[in-house]
């Protein structure tokens, strides 16, 4: 969980108006097919932020979630309050889910880490800097699925999500 900060002027444009339309928001993510249950977007206009809360299947559905909100136009900032696993069925099962939960993130670095695109960047180049191979840009095309759907239609200011190796291969 946490704060992420993206260009506010980079990105899909979803909104007619500067105005962050939250059902929009909430659309758009679940368009992708994360796993995201139950999920919801608050946004706060002032500070240009979305906050999402519930519970993604995966830590991959998570961090999509999060670039997928970060990379509409007019968003600066997301607070990323997903969890990780099952929603609780009960209160019993949620204070369990919540003490694992805590345990987990004190126990485990994130998977992936993000990176923005500036320009003259192709996912070759950046898997050149970031892996020191540049036939490595389908590991990084692969993780950002389905949000690109080309490697070469990529742009300045978006955010994408750079997995570690080691969890590739």
């Amino acid at each position: 969980m946490g704060f992420f900060d993206f260009i506010s002027d980079a990105g899909e444009k979803l909104f007619g108006s500067s105005a962050i339309d939250e059902n929009k928001v909430r659309e758009h993510i679940l368009s992708l097919g994360l796993k995201l249950n139950p999920f919801n977007v608050i946004a706060d206009q002032s500070k240009k932020t979305v906050h999402l809360t519930g519970f993604a299947e995966t830590l991959a559905d998570k961090e999509k979630a999060i670039v997928a909100a970060g990379n509409i136009k007019g968003v600066e900032h997301v607070d990323d309050r997903i969890k990780v696993g099952p929603p609780p069925q009960a209160v019993a099962e949620q204070e369990a889910a919540e003490e694992e939960a805590e345990e987990l993130s004190e126990e485990e670095s994130p998977a992936s880490r993000f990176y923005t695109v500036v320009s003259g960047d192709t996912l070759s180049a950046i898997a050149r800097r970031e892996y020191g191979n540049a036939n490595k840009y389908p590991v990084i095309f692969e993780a950002n699925k389905p949000m690109l759907t080309h490697p070469d239609k990529i742009y300045p200011g978006q955010v994408l999500l750079i997995p570690r190796l080691d969890e590739q291969e």
